[in-house]
Protein backbone atom coordinates (compact mmCIF):
# COMPACT_ATOMS: atom_id res chain seq x y z
CA UNK A 1 0.00 0.00 0.00
CA UNK A 2 1.30 3.25 -0.85
CA UNK A 3 1.65 6.59 1.62
CA UNK A 4 -0.46 9.14 1.15
CA UNK A 5 2.13 11.14 1.97
CA UNK A 6 5.00 10.53 -0.37
CA UNK A 7 5.43 8.36 -3.74
CA UNK A 8 7.42 4.60 -3.69
CA UNK A 9 10.78 4.83 -2.93
CA UNK A 10 13.22 3.66 -5.30
CA UNK A 11 16.75 3.23 -5.83
CA UNK A 12 19.41 4.22 -8.46
CA UNK A 13 19.57 2.30 -11.68
CA UNK A 14 23.51 2.51 -11.08
CA UNK A 15 22.78 0.34 -7.14
CA UNK A 16 24.44 -2.92 -7.56
CA UNK A 17 25.48 -3.25 -4.21
CA UNK A 18 23.30 -3.64 -1.45
CA UNK A 19 24.62 -0.64 0.25
CA UNK A 20 21.87 1.24 -1.34
CA UNK A 21 19.83 4.67 0.05
CA UNK A 22 16.28 4.84 -1.34
CA UNK A 23 14.15 7.75 -2.05
CA UNK A 24 11.05 8.77 -2.34
CA UNK A 25 8.91 11.92 -3.41
CA UNK A 26 6.68 14.10 -0.93
CA UNK A 27 3.46 14.35 -2.62
CA UNK A 28 3.33 17.77 -1.97
CA UNK A 29 6.20 18.44 -4.37
CA UNK A 30 8.65 20.18 -0.97
CA UNK A 31 10.99 17.41 -1.31
CA UNK A 32 11.84 13.62 -1.05
CA UNK A 33 12.44 11.11 1.88
CA UNK A 34 15.81 9.30 2.08
CA UNK A 35 15.78 5.66 4.10
CA UNK A 36 18.24 2.96 4.24
CA UNK A 37 17.66 -0.11 1.70
CA UNK A 38 18.25 -2.67 3.99
CA UNK A 39 16.11 -0.80 6.70
CA UNK A 40 13.18 -0.23 5.07
CA UNK A 41 11.37 0.66 8.89
CA UNK A 42 13.99 2.89 9.83
CA UNK A 43 14.59 6.64 10.02
CA UNK A 44 14.08 8.23 6.84
CA UNK A 45 15.55 11.85 6.16
CA UNK A 46 13.57 14.31 4.66
CA UNK A 47 15.50 16.73 2.49
CA UNK A 48 13.51 19.70 1.09
CA UNK A 49 13.40 20.32 -2.88
CA UNK A 50 16.39 22.82 -2.82
CA UNK A 51 18.19 20.97 -1.03
CA UNK A 52 17.68 17.74 -2.89
CA UNK A 53 18.24 19.40 -6.22
CA UNK A 54 22.29 20.77 -4.66
CA UNK A 55 23.15 17.49 -3.62
CA UNK A 56 22.20 15.49 -7.37
CA UNK A 57 24.05 18.78 -9.21
CA UNK A 58 26.90 18.54 -7.52
CA UNK A 59 26.87 14.35 -7.25
CA UNK A 60 26.26 14.39 -11.13
CA UNK A 61 28.77 17.02 -11.61
CA UNK A 62 31.32 15.52 -10.04
CA UNK A 63 32.04 17.50 -6.52
CA UNK A 64 31.67 14.36 -4.68
CA UNK A 65 35.25 12.43 -5.05
CA UNK A 66 37.32 15.08 -6.12
CA UNK A 67 40.80 16.13 -4.24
Amino acid sequence: MLNPQHGPFRKSTRSDTGNCVEVADLNDGTGVLVRDSKDKDGPRLSISAPGWGAFVAAATGGEFGRR
